[in-house]
């Protein structure tokens, strides 16, 4: 092996070793307490509102639901807010509903973004960890795909561009064509309080 060839060698090794370790904190995520894992039903837990009513988590049950949990003062969950909003409002996710749980400690912070950001989505707010620890939100933000019945297909950890081809096929493909619309006219994936598609 030459010189040139080594170093692309070397190059290329280390390249695969950067990427190895960009996806070891993932992998090697330690559990919450509690932590309902992929392939599990969601337990009931109360929601309390910030920008609506509050309800049980199992009254969105029916239709598939994504969950995004962020906090006011996580960078990357304000950097993905927006795309999580335009994703709602285009219908992209079929009949998915979707909602946002803050783990704010301090409401009126979780308040001020929400305003900030011009947030339509339903969004709550968690009380003494249970919903950060039951989702497994030992990182932020954390987005998780559920099933019509409350099982947890996906949980996808870190910023992502929701209404971007690759997440709406990714959201897609999980959700099996439970979310994909078909069947019936297309409908916002944005709810009201009620869980009905809102105009």
């Amino acid at each position: 092996m030459n010189d040139r060839q080594e170093a692309t060698s070397t190059g290329r090794r280390s390249l695969l070793m950067a990427a190895a370790a960009l996806a070891l904190p993932a992998a090697a995520r330690a559990k919450t307490p509690g932590e309902v894992e992929i392939g599990q039903t969601l337990r009931e837990a109360q929601l309390d509102g910030l920008n609506g009513k509050p309800r049980p988590l199992t009254s969105f049950r029916g239709k598939p639901l994504i969950i995004n949990v962020w906090a006011s003062w996580c960078g990357p969950c304000r950097a993905e807010m927006a795309s999580l909003e335009r994703l709602a409002w285009s219908g992209q996710a079929g009949q998915a509903q979707l909602i946002g749980i803050s783990t704010d400690d301090y409401r009126d912070k979780a308040l001020a973004w929400l305003k900030a950001s011009n947030a339509t989505i339903s969004h709550y707010i968690d009380h003494r960890l249970e919903l950060e620890n039951m989702l497994g939100a030992s990182q932020l933000p954390l987005t998780i795909l559920v099933d019509a019945r409350g099982r947890v297909l996906a949980k996808v950890y870190g910023a992502q561009e929701w209404d971007s081809p690759a997440a709406v096929q990714m959201i897609t493909r999980s959700f099996g064509g439970q979310g994909d619309g078909k069947g019936g006219s297309k409908t916002s994936s944005k709810t009201s309080d009620k869980g009905t598609p809102a105009r």
